[in-house]
């Protein structure tokens, strides 16, 4: 135990040190644990008066830790009570430390797109269930009916300007009704899936009742654009509704929901000829259906690779999972098969030079999506899934010079 007039001492330089700055650990605690004369442990001699003067020198001498915050005449005592690792709370602070990471492990905010800028809170969620701001999927869609309003033209002539606006309007409905369906069907698994758990029906911003309701009044409209085909094109189109309808269901069925969407989405190829023609070439359409689903099965397995996780935990099927470790195998045969079947398609109508040097481009940017896409990156799958619009724009663009020069 210390000798009294060394406690007293320190007592008193404790008094007056604690006004300034925090006493020094190390000082205090050789102070301390200076070994008591009374010990029978201890060899040291009695401590003189000059020892105790000697330490209170130490004291006064001893420098100031660099570490010591701006808050330490508030806590003059806090190197001795609290733990090292532990720094006291700025009073003018209420969060706690342990709250940064949490700040920093947080997800950054998704961009805002023009459907949150300009279209009024109550029909955000209409437009969000019809994807008006993932317009990917209308391109998709768009594009084969495009291709095929284009190489019915007269050679030598632009193809039909009013059809092809005609087939755009009806892609955005159709594809926005399709969605619809395949929300309302999957609303239980959306709500299971990390990227669709925010769709209206999953989140319940909107009922199935309102999407019913909104289904009718897109199904109208499109019915509406129906009517102002021909006859032969009218049966065509309306039989596209049974594939539209039946799609959602195809991944509790088969690890081939990706080949059936190609049947659906593919549609426009028949139709935009029929809808020119009143009739159907096999030799020009066919090879062109063919493509197209081919080109489909290609975009849709890497993008459903995005999700295969949460399709094993759910327990739906996809050509992501089918395949596994083979998707870039088998997605170059049909990526191959696809760019053939566009060459045949073009080769049968007639087209000229023109359009082989862009379909030798659309190839080369077919193989650039399946050779460096990273399907383990839920982004970079999106990204290449995304980049489907320049193949479509690709083939479009040689088709039509071909028509031209043709």
């Amino acid at each position: 135990m210390a000798p009294p007039a060394l406690l007293r001492a320190t007592a008193a330089e404790l008094r007056r040190r604690g006004r300034r700055s925090p006493l020094p650990l190390p000082a205090l605690s050789s102070l301390l644990s200076s070994p008591s004369p009374q010990s029978p442990a201890s060899s040291c001699p009695d401590p003189s008066p000059l020892a105790y003067r000697r330490h209170l020198i130490t004291l006064r001498r001893c420098p100031r830790p660099a570490s010591a915050s701006a808050f330490a005449t508030e806590f003059p005592y806090s190197r001795i009570l609290l733990p090292s690792h532990f720094s006291p709370a700025s009073p003018l602070s209420t969060s706690s430390s342990s709250s940064e990471p949490a700040d920093k492990a947080s997800p950054p905010p998704a961009p805002l797109t023009w459907v949150d800028k300009w279209i009024p809170e109550a029909a955000r969620p209409y437009a969000m269930l019809a994807r008006l701001d993932k317009p990917i999927g209308t391109w998709l869609l768009a594009w084969p009916c495009m291709w095929s309003i284009t190489i019915a033209a007269m050679p030598g002539q632009l193809p039909d300007l009013k059809m092809l606006a005609l087939f755009g309007c009806g892609a955005v409905l159709l594809r926005g009704a399709g969605c619809t369906v395949n929300d309302l069907l999957d609303r239980d698994i959306d709500n299971k899936v990390e990227r669709t758990k925010s769709r209206p029906f999953a989140s319940g911003a909107l009922t199935p009742s309102q999407g019913v309701g909104f289904l009718g009044f897109q199904l109208l409209l499109g019915l509406g654009i129906l009517l102002q085909l021909n006859n032969y094109s009218r049966i065509l189109g309306a039989s596209s509704l049974l594939l539209v309808f039946s799609y959602p269901l195809m991944k509790r069925f088969t690890f081939w929901p990706q080949a059936y969407l190609g049947l659906t989405f593919n549609w426009g190829a028949l139709l935009g000829w029929a809808a020119i023609k009143e009739s159907l070439d096999p030799a020009v359409v066919l090879p062109l259906y063919t493509a197209g689903i081919c080109w489909t099965l290609v975009y849709d397995t890497i993008y459903a690779h995005q999700d295969k996780e949460d399709d094993l935990k759910v327990g739906v099927k996809s050509t992501a999972l089918r395949f596994g470790d083979l998707t870039k195998y088998w997605i170059s045969g049909f990526g191959a098969a696809c760019i053939c079947s566009l060459a045949l398609s073009g080769y049968n109508a007639d087209l000229g030079w023109p359009y082989y040097p862009f379909l030798s481009a659309a190839a080369v940017q077919l193989a650039w999506q399946i050779s460096t896409v990273e399907l383990s990156n839920r982004s970079d799958c999106n990204r290449k899934f995304v980049s489907n619009k320049w193949f479509g724009a690709l083939v479009f663009s040689g088709i039509l010079f071909g028509r031209l020069v043709s």
